[in-house]
């Protein structure tokens, strides 16, 4: 792939079994995109470094995951201007709520777009929206996999009403 155009921020290596699904998804629309791990609260000045360097790298978007705490997303926004996605990760002991609120809370002036715990896909899928309005193609297989979305909606509510809710929810169940 070309330059990176998104980086995917982690806190910790441990939150990569979520974060993956954001590359999947950038892989399959031909996206560039590179990962790194640099928490917010053990390597703030590397933190600061990297994302006040990224724009000459040809990043255009941020995608952050963190759990806990979560300051990570809200740091790299405070030192950029570009777009921060951030991607609350399921945690132990509140099951990802506390990623959630301190990802939603940004104070007035520094936003970032939250998607759902672990909603990884999502932020994938938002950068890419984020590039689409400058990059026609890209926007092209934007519409085209929504157009793939309602037709699989569409095909199962036809054999939902062709066999039936017991039928359906036993051919759910294999």
């Amino acid at each position: 792939m070309n330059n990176p155009l998104v980086s995917i921020i982690m806190g910790s290596d441990s939150d990569l079994p979520v974060v993956q699904d954001a590359g999947k998804i950038l892989e399959e629309f031909g996206v560039s995109y590179e990962t790194h791990v640099i928490s917010a609260h053990r390597n703030p000045q590397g933190l600061a470094t990297y994302v006040q360097t990224a724009t000459q790298k040809g990043i255009k978007v941020f995608i952050a995951a963190a759990g806990g705490a979560a300051h990570l997303p809200g740091v790299i926004a405070g030192l950029t201007f570009l777009p921060v996605i951030g991607i609350p990760i399921h945690t132990k002991s509140l099951e990802g709520l506390d990623s959630l609120f301190s990802i939603v809370q940004m104070p007035a002036g520094v936003p970032v777009a939250t998607v759902a715990i672990n909603g990884a896909k999502n932020a994938g899928l938002l950068a890419i929206q984020i590039l689409a309005l400058s990059d026609k193609a890209l926007q092209e297989k934007f519409i085209v996999y929504k157009s793939k979305m309602k037709e699989v909606v569409e095909k199962k509510s036809e054999e939902l009403q062709k066999i039936g809710i017991q039928n359906y929810l036993e051919k759910m169940k294999k």
